[in-house]
């Protein structure tokens, strides 16, 4: 695009303050920083002194972001300023020397009578000309101009828009020669010792005079692929500025082919006026690709800072770069809480009576040892003798029945009388064994004789002699009783749980059995203790001795 003509005159402090009074540049407070770009940075504010001078101005009205690139032009009219003899590279240099992550950009030309409209014919003359070489000696002189101000490692833009129609340094009426041209520019100034230039091969986005790529000098000769990107055609809006042949997409995949960085040396408003979609589109699109530097273009109709017929840009581009600071931490006053001391009552401390708890013992119920029984052989009782009545010879005694009750012997003694034989009476079962107490002996009962059933003898009818005093017969003596055995006076056996008071144990009265009585009782004695809870216990046999128990002998 048009490039306003440059003079090279020497530039006061009353110019620099004029040139800021005249772009009425307002000057903000920095405000708070934002996730702004750390790519770098800067912007084209003039060619000499002021735009060097406003550079801190920018930085401020950014809210303090660090302007990292200065940008300038070197004069395109005459071949001496195109070597370098112009003294505001003087106060570049000093400016990039102030710190060393500062970048110094300098846009250099190809040919004198740069914007002068040479026609096609005349220019494809110079382009073989500089091509024979016969412009070498120039671009030696500013190559030792650079490393001898110090800034020997400046970005130098070589005939930068080469594929449009506005500089004398065009590509289109000789890409041959042209490439060939640059390729002796750039060996020229490597040959100078010291210098670490990098040259940037930047031509207009889209297809202008001719695609970009047929000008391309070659790798070995281009350390970065930029572009110059303004709002204007081709393309009606942003996407279409993308993707369009020769675009900003290509441009991208462009130099990724070639291992190239990118970017953006002018870049602005333009053809569409006051556009904040397209700000806020290229600062994405710049954002996201990564260059290694970008600088836009800040006068009127492009910038957004000295011009001020696009305030909405201007609003843009201000949130989008100005940094953001973290809040100041203003530390919260901290007021002491007095502390008031409770006062501690102490609290009554009331003993807890301790009640006993009873203790209750737990009876032991002590498993009864069982003895074996003593198997006692079994006692056959006598059966009581009947004696038979003897029939006397003279006399035929009256029988007389047996008294129920037992009679006394008389004092006469009875005459002897032999037995009958008698038939073995049953044997009556045998009584439980008496499980003794272990401390009382319990004697053994005496035979009880069994009843013997005499034969009948069938008597003689015996006539009684009148003379004769009836003799009484002698009534034989009855079956002597069975004799109950008392039992030895108890020992107590020891109780397991000892008496609080012991007693004598009563030794168990058994019961007296009737006279002529056919049960027999035992006492049994389990013990004091035991005793008491199952109460006194005798073992009792009962002999039935009745008329209907076969024993009987009447």
């Amino acid at each position: 695009m048009p490039r306003p003509r440059r003079r090279l005159a020497s530039t006061c402090i009353g110019t620099v303050t004029a040139g800021l009074l005249a772009t009425g540049a307002a000057l903000a407070a920095p405000e708070e920083q934002s996730t702004g770009s750390d790519i770098a940075m800067g912007a084209y504010l003039d060619y000499g002194p002021p735009g060097v001078a406003r550079i801190p101005f920018l930085s401020n009205w950014l809210g303090g972001k660090e302007i990292r690139v200065g940008h300038t032009y070197l004069p395109g009219d005459q071949w001496a300023g195109i070597e370098g003899n112009v003294s505001f590279l003087d106060d570049w240099a000093r400016w990039r020397l102030q710190r060393d992550d500062r970048m110094f950009v300098l846009n250099v030309p190809m040919q004198e009578r740069n914007e002068e409209r040479v026609p096609d014919y005349q220019v494809a003359q110079l382009i073989r000309a500089g091509a024979d070489g016969q412009y070498d000696r120039h671009f030696k002189k500013l190559a030792e101009r650079l490393v001898a101000l110090g800034v020997p490692d400046t970005v130098i833009v070589l005939g930068w828009e080469m594929n449009g129609l506005t500089y004398t340094h065009r590509c289109g009426p000789d890409p041959v020669n042209w490439k060939a041209y640059w390729k002796r520019i750039v060996n020229t100034m490597r040959s100078v010792p010291g210098q670490k230039f990098k040259f940037d091969f930047t031509p207009n986005r889209g297809t202008d005079a001719i695609g970009w790529t047929k000008c391309y000098p070659g790798d070995d000769v281009v350390d970065i692929v930029g572009m110059d990107s303004y709002d204007q055609g081709p393309g009606r809006n942003f996407d279409e500025q993308i993707s369009q042949p020769y675009g900003l997409q290509q441009h991208v995949d462009f130099a990724r082919a070639h291992g190239k960085e990118i970017s953006y040396p002018e870049w602005g408003l333009f053809r569409n006026g006051d556009n904040p979609e397209y700000m806020r589109r290229m600062l994405q699109w710049i954002e996201k690709q990564k260059p290694l530097y970008h600088t836009i273009t800040d006068y009127c109709p492009h910038g957004v800072w000295q011009c001020k017929q696009n305030p909405a840009s201007t609003k843009v581009f201000r949130e989008a770069l100005t940094p953001q600071r973290p809040d100041p931490v203003i530390p919260t006053p901290v007021v002491p809480t007095p502390v008031v001391p409770t006062p501690v009552v102490p609290t009554p401390v009331v003993p807890t009576p301790v009640v006993p708890t009873p203790q209750i013992p737990t009876p032991e119920i002590p498993t009864p040892v069982v003895t074996p029984p003593v198997v006692t052989p079994p006692v056959v009782l006598p059966s009581p003798e009947v004696p038979s009545p003897e029939v006397p010879s003279p006399v035929a005694p009256t029988p007389a029945e047996p008294s129920p009750l037992p009679v006394e012997p008389s004092p006469v003694a009875p005459s002897p009388v032999e037995p009958s034989p008698v038939e073995p009476s049953p044997v009556l079962p045998t009584p439980p064994p008496v499980v003794p107490s272990p401390e009382v002996p319990v004697e053994p009962s005496p035979a009880v004789p069994s009843p013997a059933v005499p034969s009948p003898v069938e008597p003689s009818p015996l006539v009684p002699d009148p003379e004769v005093s009836p003799v009484v017969p002698e009534v034989p003596s009855p079956s002597p009783s069975p004799v109950v055995p008392k039992p030895d006076p108890v020992v107590p056996s020891p109780s397991p749980f000892p008496s609080p008071s012991p007693k004598p144990p009563t030794p168990p009265v058994p019961p007296t059995p009737p006279v002529n009585s056919t049960e027999w009782c035992v006492p049994i004695n389990f013990g004091e203790w035991l005793s008491k809870l199952v109460g006194k216990q005798s073992v009792c046999v009962k002999v039935d001795w009745g008329r209907d128990s076969g024993f009987w002998p009447f």
